[in-house]
């Protein structure tokens, strides 16, 4: 019954929108002779609220799978003080999305959810003060998929039907997120943690990556977007053979500098679909 709700607020917006040249832009009353309800109105904000949350569960996504990479990198390599300030950076940003719904969902499953991710967080902080050792980092990977959890329940409570390029952008931003995942199931392996979940998570991560890899690759883009897109499909096999030849090949390092290279690729390729709403 929510999504059907939230289709209906997306029509109700696009018909209130048709004259509209920009997103955001009041209705002149001389650009159109009828009058937009209150009801219209209200409905317009509630969509634009479900737009921001979604917004903020992305970055919740991605944020829970590179916080723990990045952790498992501190655990293997300890003294780095950057990487540290780095992490606390980052549970900065993951506060700031769990703001942003807080202070505008009006679900009450929603507010619940809710508190299990600022206990996780609050717990991600915590540990981030202690000894690293590896009841900590197995810990965090537990933190990890909360956080993942929590965050899809929360977009599958405001999500409504996309347009072609809203699913693009939103595709964009899976990669980036399955790349974080990718790579924090390859640091876990190679730290203490290689089980049969793990590799399972990590290749299926790996398969569902190529899966949006190729709706990218089918997508008609203007001359310099093709360029980014076809140096990043490129690098992303470089970096998939890499990964078959884990057992025996870690290069956390060398890693992680390519696949931080393939996010700001893919950025520019979200970029463009933002831009082209």
């Amino acid at each position: 019954m929510k999504k059907i709700f939230y289709v209906s607020l997306v029509t109700v917006l696009m018909l209130v929108l048709i004259n509209v040249q920009a997103v955001g832009k009041e209705i002149p009353a001389s650009e159109t002779n009828s009058t937009v309800s209150k009801d219209q109105k209200k409905n317009i904000i509630v969509t634009r609220g479900d737009i921001k949350i979604l917004e903020a569960t992305e970055g919740i996504r991605f944020l829970s799978q590179q916080i723990v990479k990045d952790y498992l990198f501190l655990f293997k390599t300890p003294h780095k003080e950057a990487l540290k300030a780095h992490l606390n950076q980052l549970l900065v940003r993951l506060n700031s999305d769990l703001r942003v719904i807080a202070a505008t969902t009006k679900d009450s499953d929603t507010k619940d959810i809710l508190e299990f991710l600022a206990y996780s967080k609050d717990q991600i902080a915590q540990a981030l003060t202690e000894a690293l050792n590896e009841e900590q980092a197995a810990l965090m990977l537990d933190y990890s998929e909360t956080l993942l959890e929590g965050a899809d329940s929360i977009a599958n409570a405001h999500s409504y039907a996309f347009t072609k390029e809203e699913q693009m952008l939103m595709i964009t931003k899976q990669m980036s997120y399955l790349i974080e995942r990718i790579m924090k199931y390859y640091m876990a392996i190679h730290v203490g943690f290689d089980n049969p979940t793990n590799r399972d998570q990590m290749h299926e991560a790996i398969a569902e990556l190529n899966s949006n890899i190729q709706s990218i690759e089918a997508y008609s883009y203007p001359d310099e977007i093709d360029i980014v897109k076809n140096e990043m499909i490129n690098g992303w096999y470089i970096v998939g053979n890499y990964l078959k030849k884990s057992e025996e090949l870690f290069i956390p390092k060398l890693m992680l500098m390519s696949t931080a290279y393939l996010e700001t690729q893919i950025d520019q390729i979200a970029l463009y679909h933002n831009q082209n709403q």
